[in-house]
């Protein structure tokens, strides 16, 4: 394809030659300009950069090898190609500033130089600015003068006109300058306002990549490095995110965000920088920072904004470059405990309660890791949550504190497992019990005893579906007659991300492809569709937020003598589709029909389920 594209350029290149339009060394340029451009997108570098670089090069302020040879800095230390060319020494900031004023028709500025009044900095908040490096340098009427280095970047333009609503204007500036203003009015101020109960005076060391233990105390506890991970964490609570990772690469540090399911890459640092950063976590996090030979888990405790706690749950893990570094952030201010807003249907709802407020009996969440079963048992200990009541849960770990019940963590290293703690509950008067996860058959002896001695039993176990719960209780070696007698409920559950309301837009979608993917004509006949196309709230994802999808499979009289009888997946979920169990697969298009998500996001639902 790439092949007959540049035969067809080539051919339309000669033609305009003959015809005098242009001269045969331009198109001899072009056609290798866009082969470097083409070559280098393979390589993975971003399109802005190289038609910044291109622009340099066609200009002859640079040749294409030092070019290149800025791209390749950039992939190992980050920064921007003007940036990278001055740093190497292949072109200077007033050279490369003078030339894109003229190009681009853009005024120069000195913003160093400048006092930029607070109310034209607060026009755009930290994390915009500090992604595109970008300075609001002043506002006239509806207009805001954008301080940039590089005037190529759309992508800067258009999320500060969505943010702000206003027109913009790009101002030139060196990268040094917009930097220096960054860590004026965003970075440094910022962080210290935000993040002061972190921040120590220190002095600053030089980082190299052979460390000595006491350098890696002193290097991590640097001003610039603690402000920098409180940054990071700040940046992830604010977004949303439920897990920050920190990944070492030969010549970069990757970081990136977990946001409503989706890694998506948050930003690149130095290499130099892993050992300070990493050190800087293991040493929040209570870790011993001279063992990088074994995985090591910790906590973190911090406070945002006066009095948003939030814990985080560190893990690191030896890797080939280091040691990579996964957080899961626990944030209880976003822990969803009403039920009617967690995305149960009205028949599902009444089933739940119905079957959490039994006196006895056992019900069961499945789902992956990361679907949301914990928040639902939670939803459930909060509503049966009283002074009349003795809760008591085994978890691993204990991810938020309620308030009124008891909970161990469990600790397998000194034989505290769900089983065992599940035992001595029994001997704790208790009348609720969760346990964090059926996962072997001593723990589901137990439970199946405890539901039928009484106690109602919360849990989750690892299936695919609600129907295949029951199989896979007797696969540990429960009695089909046990599972039958002890089960109440099986929910099956999933997340999915819900369309983001700051760029929500109609998305025409034909019937025909509706049609085929199983919905009704009644259903999609007068039905608006919509999908997110994008924007600076939503990290241009089109998506913000995620709701649940449940398959809930009431154990009715009949769905007991199918157990009772041994049937398989097939026949239950049959059956409890005829007694009007919505599947996963029912509960996603009703999601889409309303509105909620796009069909992009459920079409995996609607393939793996009927």
């Amino acid at each position: 394809m790439d092949d007959q594209k540049t035969i067809d350029d080539q051919k339309l290149g000669e033609l305009l030659v003959k015809q005098g339009i242009v001269k045969k060394n331009d198109v001899s340029d072009a056609l290798l300009a866009q082969k470097r451009i083409r070559d280098n997108i393979a390589k993975g570098h971003k399109l802005k950069d190289l038609k910044l670089g291109e622009i340099f090069v066609r200009n002859n302020l640079i040749t294409s090898e030092q070019l290149n040879r800025a791209l390749e800095e950039q992939d190992k230390t980050g920064g921007s190609v003007g940036g990278q060319l001055t740093k190497l020494g292949f072109a200077k900031d007033s050279e490369l500033i003078s030339f894109l004023s003229k190009e681009f028709g853009a005024a120069t500025v000195n913003i160093s130089t400048s006092e930029i009044p607070s109310a034209v900095i607060k026009l755009i908040p930290p994390d915009i600015a500090l992604k595109h490096q970008v300075v609001p340098y002043r506002r006239q009427g509806n207009t805001l003068y954008l301080a940039v280095s590089d005037p190529t970047n759309v992508a800067a333009l258009d999320d500060v006109k969505f943010f702000t609503g206003l027109n913009v204007e790009v101002v030139l500036a060196s990268e040094a300058e917009i930097n220096n203003a960054l860590s004026t009015y965003y970075n440094a101020s910022a962080v210290l306002a935000e993040h002061k109960d972190f921040i120590e005076s220190i002095s600053i060391s030089d980082i190299d990549e052979e460390i000595n233990i006491s350098e890696l105390q002193r290097s991590s506890s640097d001003k610039p490095v603690m402000q920098f991970v409180n940054k990071v964490i700040s940046d992830a609570v604010r977004r949303q995110a439920s897990d920050i990772h920190f990944e070492p690469y030969e010549s970069v540090m990757r970081i990136r965000f977990r946001i409503d399911g989706k890694l998506i890459e948050a930003m690149k640092i130095p290499w130099q920088l892993k050992n300070p950063v990493g050190s800087r976590i293991k040493i929040m996090s209570q870790m011993d920072i001279s063992e990088k030979r074994l995985p090591q888990d910790g906590r973190i405790k911090v406070r945002m904004d006066g009095n948003q706690e939030i814990d985080l749950r560190v893990s690191t893990l030896p890797t080939l470059f280091g040691e990579k570094i996964a957080m899961r952030i626990l944030d209880k201010s976003f822990l969803q405990l009403d039920m009617k807003k967690l995305g149960f249907s009205e028949l599902q709802l009444r089933d739940f309660k119905n079957a959490i407020h039994k006196p006895y009996g056992m019900i069961l969440v499945t789902g992956p890791t990361g679907s949301g079963k914990t928040t639902t048992l939670y939803s459930a200990l909060s509503d049966l949550n009283n002074t009349t009541v003795n809760i008591s849960t085994a978890e691993d770990p204990v991810e938020y504190n309620i308030a009124g019940t008891n909970q161990v963590q469990v600790n397998e290293e000194i034989n505290l497992t769900f089983a065992s703690a599940l035992r001595s509950f029994l001997r704790q008067d208790p009348d609720i019990i969760m346990v964090g996860e059926i996962r072997d058959f001593e723990t589901a002896e137990v439970a199946v005893k405890a539901a039928l001695t009484g106690h109602l039993v919360l849990s989750t176990v690892h299936t695919n579906n609600a129907s295949s719960t029951v199989l896979r209780l007797i696969n540990m070696g429960v009695e089909p007659f046990l599972v039958a007698s002890s089960t109440n409920l099986i929910i099956a559950q999933r997340l999915i991300r819900k369309v983001c309301e700051g760029c929500k837009t109609v998305h025409k979608i034909d019937y025909p492809l509706l049609s085929g993917l199983g919905f009704k004509d009644e259903d999609i006949k007068n039905t608006v569709f919509y999908k997110g196309k994008g924007c600076p709230a939503c990290m241009n994802t089109g998506y913000r937020g995620r709701i649940a999808i449940y398959e809930v499979l009431n154990i009715t009289d009949d769905i007991r003598e199918l157990i009772y009888k041994n049937a398989n997946q097939l026949e239950i979920e049959q059956t409890a589709i005829k007694n009007g169990m919505i599947t996963l697969a029912q509960a996603a298009k009703e999601k889409f029909l309303a509105g909620i998500t796009s069909l992009d996001e459920i079409l995996q639902y609607i393939g793996n389920y009927n």
